[in-house]
């Protein structure tokens, strides 16, 4: 009886080992920021060596949250009907911690040769992995899929007959908009600017973007005591340039995120400072309740963006975490106003968000 009990007692103990390292190894694991993956279909010239037909191979960026240890190598592979592993490339990689992250773009030209470029447009699948020769170990951190498009080129005649663009159809992106504060150290100030973000299909040029607090706007930016603008905006991601694209196809198949910076709009303000250069500073920590984020494009109002401060600053609703998002950002729908999108997928994030992770807890009023 002692004799049983000792193997049972090993057992378990041995169990338990195995749990931990199971547990370490699935915490070790990078993960990818999903709000950070793009992938592009790149254009080429030929196919199978012919000029009279265009094709296209894939390109992605992404960003990886650490760690990544030595001799760990990210690589992508994709595939589409008929041909599951159409082509892998590897994608430049660097060891990093945990706690940090690392970007990087691989694929096009840079890795994948001409003669693989395909004809065909429809879904296409893919998966970020790791493998890592010297430990003998490779997984999958990522899987995707992504919804090639094609259109004539903007070239006439017959000889251009075949000639087609390709590109990736991101209307998913429209709803989904990001807002969050960072650090803004400087001057040493412990200062944490509000930041949003949002996606465009067009030009993403002349953005005019508005913060209020309960109906007032609270955004604005002052030098020596002139107003001089409310905040500052630029385009963060662009859909690869879909060159030859026919001038009457809508928003010429480009799509772009715009990331706006309020200056004087603050999560906390622990400087000690005074009001800034920029005018009266406002804390969002002493102030809860409803906020709104307008944005003039091309002078007309074409998004808002609504998200609640809760009492000692926080505004995080839980579905960044809850989908495993990858990010500190907080996502929030937003609200298109306007025609300047042009025609656009209006269902798309349900299915096709994130390439084919579409998110719990996300609702989109239309």
């Amino acid at each position: 009886m002692r004799k049983v009990k000792k193997i049972s007692v090993f057992s378990s103990v041995f169990f338990i080992l195995l749990l931990a390292i199971s547990t370490l190894t699935a915490q070790d694991k990078p993960t990818i920021i999903k709000d950070w993956v793009q992938v592009d279909a790149f254009t080429v010239s030929s196919y199978k060596g012919s000029y009279d037909m265009w094709s296209w191979i894939p390109m992605i960026s992404f960003r990886v949250n650490g760690p990544i240890e030595s001799g760990g190598q990210l690589y992508v592979e994709f595939g589409y009907p008929g041909a599951a592993k159409w082509v892998t490339f590897d994608c430049d990689t660097g060891q990093i911690e945990k706690g940090r992250w690392w970007k990087t773009s691989c694929g096009g030209r840079d890795g994948i040769s001409e003669d693989k470029g395909i004809t065909y447009s429809g879904p296409v699948t893919f998966a970020i992995k790791k493998r890592n020769e010297l430990a003998g170990t490779d997984m999958t951190i990522f899987t995707g899929k992504a919804k090639i498009m094609k259109v004539k080129s903007n070239e006439y005649g017959p000889k251009f007959a075949n000639h087609f663009v390709y590109f990736v159809d991101k209307d998913w992106n429209l709803p989904i908009g990001y807002v969050w504060v960072t650090p803004n150290d400087v001057y040493g100030w412990k200062l944490t600017n509000l930041h949003a973000a949002f996606w465009v299909r067009g030009d993403a040029v002349r953005f005019d973007p508005h913060v209020f607090y309960q109906g007032k706007e609270i955004g604005k930016v002052f030098m020596d005591g002139t107003e001089v603008g409310k905040a500052g905006c630029e385009s963060d991601i662009d859909s690869m340039t879909t060159h030859f694209v026919q001038d009457d196809y809508p928003q010429k198949a480009k799509w772009s995120r715009v990331e706006c910076t309020f200056y004087n709009v603050y999560g906390l303000d622990d400087s000690g400072q005074g009001d800034s250069m920029f005018g009266p500073k406002f804390e969002m920590r002493k102030n809860p309740g409803e906020y709104e984020v307008k944005v003039l494009w091309n002078n007309k109002l074409a998004r808002s963006i609504k998200f609640t401060v809760k009492p000692g600053g926080s505004f995080d609703n839980g579905i960044a975490t809850s989908n495993a998002a990858g990010t500190d950002r907080v996502i929030v729908p937003v609200t298109i106003i306007g025609d300047q999108d042009g025609i656009w997928d209006k269902m798309s994030w349900k299915t096709d968000a994130f390439y084919g992770n579409p998110m719990t807890g996300f609702s989109w009023p239309q």
